[in-house]
């Protein structure tokens, strides 16, 4: 199969939290948050260039992840709940945000179209932060308001920050991808 020339369509987003268990790390089931409108995730890290013989002898560049926003439709309350500590009451049924909250890390996976190919990728430790609370008024056209989460991937202690499909990667892998948070496997 050729290779993708261009990717475009961002969709398939979901969370599955991720448990540490002292080094052992393990991940819930994923969870759809439909409505994906754009992600942008910059590289975290500085580069490092060491001079000698009048040239840049050695350069070196720390990968310290991604930052950035993911804009969806509405964020979901199950998101609310799993992942930025919000709890809901009991007989009314009502979301509380509570300061003393603590978010909890998860995988992110999604999905970009391609001229050829979709291609799937998952970041293995993230974090989120409230979201900003916007709208606007109606007026000549409804106009859709949508929500941003600040997304923070660090990578985990083993050094994995992220992991996509390939033009080679197998009909098994990708039938999977949103079922359970895909690992490499383990060389003994």
């Amino acid at each position: 199969m050729a290779s993708n020339k261009v990717k475009f369509g961002l969709k398939n987003v979901h969370y599955a939290l991720l448990t540490d268990d002292d080094g052992t790390i393990t991940y819930e089931t994923p969870v759809p948050i439909p409505g994906a409108v754009s992600m942008s995730l910059a590289p975290q890290g500085e580069t490092n260039t060491f001079y000698a013989d009048n040239i840049a002898y050695y350069v070196s560049t720390a990968n310290n992840g991604y930052q950035g926003d993911l804009e969806i439709a509405v964020i979901p309350d199950s998101f609310r709940k799993d992942v930025l500590g919000e709890t809901e009451d009991e007989t009314s049924k009502v979301l509380i945000e509570n300061a003393s909250a603590e978010a909890k890390p998860f995988a992110l996976l999604y999905q970009f179209e391609g001229d050829q190919k979709a291609s799937l990728r998952v970041l293995y430790n993230c974090s989120a932060a409230r979201p900003n609370e916007d709208g606007s008024t109606i007026s000549e056209t409804k106009t859709p308001s949508t929500e941003t989460l600040s997304i923070t991937a660090s990578p985990l202690a083993d050094g994995k920050v992220k992991a996509k499909t390939t033009d080679t990667t197998t009909e098994t892998v990708i039938q999977n991808w949103f079922k359970s948070v895909w690992q490499p496997s383990v060389v003994v």
